[in-house]
């Protein structure tokens, strides 16, 4: 069966529900859609357009005759997308986008709200509140504290900024294990996809930070890192947003690493925000080197798959690259 036949039976399937008219110009948006992507593999429209709504603000609704209009603004979210992950930007699904947009990352939107030049949203007080709502069953409760205290550590030593630990009441950040829908309507997707998300600054839900609870978190390399995703969220909830820099903790997409997360640019990032330290941090930790190359002759050296991606070699083992 084609794809055009394909969409023309759904709509038939919903014409009893459906004026003639809006029959009519849905039929009509779905053959454009056909005609306008097709440079899209359309077996993956409907998560592209998921995922361009959920990190960068496609509109969503697009129906009616507006569908060159639809289109275009499609392509142009494809792009920024691309751009943003330095990418080839040809604003088409091609095989490094598909592969991106498979991998594991933050919830928190590419572009959007995010931006600390403009908005400049911190916390007032050098004292930051956290509190611990709940715990995951993957680790033991003093193994979360430990990854969730050593990942505020990461940050205190690059700023002025304590955090506190709170065990009851309202605190500055909240923190949480959830599935699915937790209570403030941005659902999680299950294993994989997003692991987490947090808010930037602010009252209310402002500075809280949820995990995906239906993942598998750790304290080491064999599953999804808790101190690595905690480190980064907290970067979300002091008011940093996400950095094109694949080297960078602020970077959306997970991967691990040993020793200090931080990069340059995370360091710029935060005291752009909250200024840097006051005295000389006897915890001060070296900033996350960049990585040598792999001696390619290493007789010890081993992987699953290589792929091109973000014009850099990335190398596959096991569940993570």
């Amino acid at each position: 069966m084609e794809i055009t036949d394909l969409l023309l039976l759904v709509v038939v399937a919903q014409s009893f529900a459906m004026p003639l008219s809006s029959l009519e110009e849905t039929k009509k948006w779905l053959l454009a859609e056909v005609r306008n992507l097709s440079s899209v593999n359309l077996c993956y429209c409907f998560p592209l357009q998921k995922y361009l709504r959920r990190f960068y603000n496609l509109r969503a609704g697009l129906q009616g005759t507006k569908t060159d209009r639809s289109s275009d603004a499609m392509q142009a979210k494809i792009r920024e997308m691309q751009s943003f992950f330095n990418l080839q930007v040809t604003g088409s699904l091609d095989a490094n986008t598909q592969e991106l947009m498979s991998m594991a990352r933050c919830g928190v939107p590419d572009v959007g709200e995010y931006n600390h030049f403009p908005r400049h949203l911190k916390w007032q007080n050098t004292i930051v509140t956290f509190r611990v709502v709940n715990y995951t069953p993957d680790l033991k409760k003093a193994d979360v504290d430990r990854a969730i205290r050593n990942a505020f550590s990461i940050w205190a030593d690059v700023t002025p900024l304590t955090f506190k630990k709170l065990h009851e009441g309202k605190a500055d950040i909240m923190i949480l294990f959830g599935t699915k829908e937790h209570g403030d309507f941005n659902p999680f997707d299950g294993p994989d996809g997003l692991l987490a998300h947090a808010y930037a600054p602010g009252r209310d839900i402002g500075g809280d930070t949820h995990f995906d609870e239906d993942e598998h978190w750790s304290k080491d390399s064999d599953a999804y890192n808790l101190f690595l995703v905690a480190t980064h969220e907290f970067g979300h909830s002091l008011g940093l947003s996400h950095s094109t820099d694949p080297g960078a903790l602020m970077y959306p997409v997970y991967s691990y690493s040993q020793g200090n997360p931080l990069s340059e640019d995370d360091i710029t990032g935060i005291q752009a925000l909250h200024g840097q330290c006051s005295s000389p941090n006897p915890r001060h930790r070296k900033v996350k080197p960049k990585p040598d190359a792999p001696n390619k002759c290493d007789p010890m050296l081993s992987f699953d798959a290589v792929t091109e991606l973000r014009g850099e070699t990335i190398i596959f083992k096991d569940r993570f690259y």
